[in-house]
């Protein structure tokens, strides 16, 4: 059965992390992925996170399904190489700052020159146009300046920054939509489309109406820990075995039955109980209740209980506790992959599954440079041309 997107040809140019994260979803999809490094300075994702025999573990995880080439982008060849990439793609992810395609003869309209149904998608901090545009940007300032921070952590203390990726995930995600969205414009049309993705922006939208809550009430959203300013009760709860579950309350009827569950019927009767938000103005007594019953009981106790009347609780997982669960294996949401170095190897899969042309992963992250000799043979450089390329460092 064939890959869904396995007749899309895709250059990664990005680095740390949304871009290369954006074409990772592209080629679990069965894209082809070509990713292009700076020959003297790879992708520093590479030396991100733990590593095992010298061999980064984000990056087999970041740079999967990908083939990788070395090109110097300020050599004349290396962007003569890239235009040709360019003009076979259908796809370029770049996430330089604003301007330095341009710099390097390499912007959208010489690529579009070569290529007019290519797709150019941009993905940097602050965006394309605008007083920020040429700051560094990641995704720790996005999740600062999105509002994710000041909304984040328990009352009364520090905002509080996630420990990973999250605006970078975020924008990966939007990066691929708008991807997809640009392609099937071009199905209609003909031509290609300049993508401008900020990552200040797709986390924002994430993130409720806090601007329509600012904009109307004045107010903004108060730190609350793991409770919720929309409903309770909402929070982590610890177990008689110290295990920690998590409780979701948004729907009127879970919350009815969470009470009943844990002897606290009266409280369904109030005037306040009916709605979340007057829920959440009474969620220290709602939490007194809830907690109170759980800390007496295991956690296999208190999910079976939860499950019995169904109502809606989770034990808060380790990634041991992912691996073994039922559920997740029942998905198949862990893949198992052979790496060259490492050996068999472990990781999260693709994002969903299809009836047909099921998603997968071919091989784990390369080293930089593993194809390019084959890459440049296939766009009609010669074995004399890669040598002098090799040569003067443009490869």
């Amino acid at each position: 059965m064939t890959a869904p997107l396995e007749d899309l040809f895709v250059v990664d140019a990005s680095t740390l992390f949304a871009g290369p994260m954006a074409a990772m979803h592209l080629g679990d999809m069965g894209a082809r992925v070509v990713k292009v490094e700076h020959p003297r300075r790879p992708d520093p994702s590479r030396g991100h996170g733990p590593a095992k025999d010298g061999e980064n573990l984000w990056w087999k995880t970041l740079g999967r399904n990908k083939q990788t080439v070395t090109l110097d982008l300020h050599t004349e060849s290396g962007q003569d190489a890239f235009c040709r990439l360019a003009e076979r793609a259908d796809v370029v992810i770049e996430n330089f700052r604003p301007g330095t395609l341009e710099r390097w003869g390499l912007g959208y309209d010489r690529l579009a020159a070569v290529n007019p149904q290519l797709v150019l998608a941009r993905v940097t901090g602050f965006g394309q146009k605008g007083p920020y545009r040429s700051r560094p940007g990641f995704g720790t300032l996005a999740e600062a300046m999105s509002g994710f921070a000041a909304m984040t952590g328990e009352a009364g203390g520090p905002p509080t920054l996630p420990p990973f990726g999250l605006a970078d995930g975020i924008a990966s995600l939007t990066t691929a939509y708008a991807v997809m969205t640009a392609l099937h414009a071009r199905w209609r049309t003909g031509r290609g489309r300049e993508l401008d993705v900020a990552i200040i922006e797709p986390i924002l939208a994430m993130l409720g109406p806090q601007i329509t809550r600012w904009d109307q009430l004045g107010a903004v959203q108060p730190r609350t820990g793991n409770r919720s300013a929309n409903n309770a009760p909402r929070n982590a709860y610890l177990t008689a075995d110290a295990k920690w579950v998590a409780v979701s309350t948004s729907a009127q009827s879970i919350a009815e039955r969470v009470m009943e569950l844990v002897g606290r019927p009266e409280f369904v009767a109030e005037d306040w109980f009916s709605s979340g938000a007057g829920r959440a103005q009474h969620a220290d007594e709602l939490d007194d209740a809830v907690g109170g019953w759980i800390a007496q009981r295991s956690r296999d106790e208190v999910v079976a209980e939860f499950e019995r009347v169904h109502a809606a609780v989770a034990p808060i997982y380790d990634a041991g506790d992912i691996v073994a669960d039922p559920q997740f294996q029942a998905l198949g949401t862990v893949h198992r992959i052979e790496d060259p170095v490492l050996g068999e190897m472990a990781m999260q899969g693709p994002l969903f599954r299809m009836s047909e042309g099921e998603p997968r992963i071919e091989w784990t992250g390369r080293a930089p440079g593993a194809d390019t000799d084959a890459v440049l043979a296939e766009l009609g450089f010669s074995a004399a041309e890669i040598a002098a390329m090799r040569e003067t460092g443009a490869c």
